[in-house]
């Protein structure tokens, strides 16, 4: 004999538990990394090849977080791309930081595709290494294309701007233009009568100094 269930139980068995889906191993651009290379701040310390094998560990990439992580990758992305060992705000440079800042937001962004802050943040960086790529296209072309090819960049110019003209769009522009030089005309004859006005109060003044 079985005992009868509860009706709470009863609906309770009637929902199916939701399906988790599993997320995609995304690849990452610190992937590359070796886990046994020391981190940005130890590197370059003198007594680092005495000290014990866990110790070792411990200061390596393996036991770094993202943040360290990052610091190594943009430090070899600057590497490929400055001009001399003491290169540190050259256009190149600046250009191989933000690259490092894009590659990472786009990564978080495949997993959080939902950041709205973070989206805004890649945008905005992204538009400041075009105005920066456009800057040595336009000045320094080899440093350029070197600077994309050590980076991996593919940058296309912006187009130039064409606009259909339409009749709308033409009496909207002369009209905008009538008020453009009614409202200079106007700027005029008020700075001309505030000079006379100017004029006239320094010679009244001149005049009361001579009497005076």
């Amino acid at each position: 004999f079985h005992q009868a269930c509860s009706p709470f139980v009863q609906t309770a068995r009637c929902y199916a538990r939701p399906v988790r889906r599993k997320r995609k191993d995304i690849p990452s651009h610190l992937d590359d990394l070796p886990p046994t290379m020391l981190k940005k701040d130890y590197a370059n310390v003198p007594i680092i090849n005495s000290v014990d094998d866990v110790v070792k560990r411990l200061l390596s990439l393996e036991m770094a977080s993202q943040k360290e992580k990052m610091k190594v990758k943009t430090q070899q992305l600057v590497e490929k791309v400055r001009r001399s060992p003491n290169d540190n705000g050259s256009f190149e440079v600046q250009v191989a930081m933000l690259t490092a800042k894009i590659r990472t937001y786009e990564e978080h962004l495949q997993q959080h595709p939902k950041d709205k802050n973070n989206r805004r943040r890649m945008l905005m960086d992204i538009d400041r290494r075009k105005k920066l790529l456009a800057y040595l296209r336009r000045v320094r072309y080899d440093t350029f294309e070197n600077t994309c090819k050590q980076l991996n960049i593919q940058y296309t110019p912006r187009p130039p701007y064409t606009r259909r003209i339409t009749k709308r769009w033409a009496v909207k522009k002369a009209f905008c233009l009538k008020v453009f030089q009614e409202v200079r005309k106007l700027k005029a004859q008020e700075r001309l009568k505030q000079r006379r006005e100017q004029q006239a109060k320094a010679a009244k003044e001149k005049e009361a100094q001579g009497e005076g």
